[in-house]
């Protein structure tokens, strides 16, 4: 009896099986036209939610637009990895956003500041972008109606808080509507991309000072100098082969500069914080863990007052999850507190200790309640 022995695939045969790449190209121009034809559904439907909600003027709605990212992230199988996959859902929000009404958005320009990087983060492409010389120019910007929203840091994880934000925040009418997290990448960069040829240094002081280890190790002898925006330094260091700028990489592209190194931050975690205002405050997530609220308040300054009032959110089980002192500019030696506690004010829980502390503080202020930065989506 004789036994039959498998033949081995020769290597034509395997080619064969294979789809060539014109037939891969053919499908894939397929795919891009249901693409194409779902996403102008979308779109059109957008259009129709838009006019639907026209007299609520709600046109950006970040507990929305945050569950839809988060759904699509949690749905996602790869390849595309899940910043990949909200970064296409980001820009699809935006563009459809824009076809109800594109807005202004304001932030502390110039542009390819990191300011300008967490606002294209949040809002997309497919707004007017409004760059000013100042924070407190945002915030007017916003309160005078040239600017739907507005972007601002507020702190920084290695650095800490962005006072000039804290101060305008005491006295606005505006309110915060979410918090972005942008993780800072510096890098050092000059036209030629030649350490050797480097005389000074230029950077934001933040920057400077959230790479002052580097600086130390691998540039002891340049001067270094402190100018109001990263974007600035590049622009400086564009016209000067002398000068070396810290800044993030896409600005250092935007002025045609060559990196020297890259992520040159002392800590590799450092992430900013940035606030958007908007006028109107927002929806509840329906989760306590995925919104924060943010206020200030002041206390009698007498034994124990301050422990009374934080005593009130442990009490109603409420994360305190920071807290910072400003001074009272009318009265030294006095302070504002501002917290932030985890829920929206509209919680059951967080709603009765505020009301608590108004009874206690002798000033009470909810800066906002809002979708928490720190989720699938952020």
């Amino acid at each position: 009896m004789s036994s039959r022995i498998a033949r081995k695939p020769a290597a034509a045969d395997t080619a064969a099986e294979r789809p060539s790449i014109e037939t891969l190209r053919a499908r894939m121009d397929e795919i891009n036209l249901k693409i194409l034809r779902l996403v102008s559904l979308r779109a059109g439907l957008a259009m129709e939610i838009g006019r639907l909600k026209h007299h609520h003027g709600e046109v950006y709605q970040p507990v929305r637009e945050r569950a839809i990212i988060e759904k699509m992230i949690a749905e996602n199988q790869g390849p595309l990895t899940d910043e990949q996959v909200k970064r296409i859902y980001v820009e699809m929000i935006s563009a459809c956003r824009a076809l109800e009404h594109e807005p202004r958005v304001a932030f502390l320009g110039p542009e390819h500041t990191y300011s300008h990087e967490a606002t294209r983060m949040r809002f997309g492409s497919s707004v007017e972008l409004m760059p000013l010389e100042s924070f407190a120019a945002v915030f007017q910007a916003i309160e005078n109606g040239r600017a739907d929203f507005g972007v601002v840091p507020v702190e920084n994880s290695t650095e800490g808080s962005v006072t000039l934000t804290l101060d305008l925040l005491i006295d606005t009418a505006l309110v915060i509507i979410g918090e972005i997290l942008l993780p800072i990448r510096h890098s050092i960069m000059s036209l030629s991309g030649a350490a050797g040829e480097v005389r000074r240094i230029v950077s934001h002081q933040q920057s400077l000072a959230q790479c002052r280890g580097y600086l130390s190790a691998k540039f002891p002898n340049c001067e270094t100098e402190a100018v109001a925006s990263n974007a600035l330094a590049a622009k400086r260091a564009a016209e000067d082969s002398s000068l070396a700028a810290i800044a993030s990489a896409a600005a250092g592209e935007a002025y045609g500069l060559k990196p020297i190194a890259s992520n040159v931050q002392d800590v590799a975690t450092n992430t900013t914080r940035f606030l958007v205002m908007g006028t109107r405050p927002v929806e509840r997530s329906g989760s306590a863990r995925a919104d924060k609220t943010t206020l200030l308040f002041a206390v009698a300054d007498r034994v124990g007052t301050l422990n009374q009032a934080l005593n009130l959110f442990a009490r109603n089980a409420i994360n305190i999850s920071k807290i910072e002192s400003r001074p009272l500019r009318a009265r030294p030696w006095e302070y504002l507190f501002f917290v932030d506690v985890m829920g929206h004010r509209d919680d059951p829980k967080l709603s009765r200790a505020l009301k608590s502390l108004e009874r206690k503080a002798l000033f009470l202020k909810v800066l906002g309640s809002y979708p928490e930065g720190r989720s699938a989506a952020a």
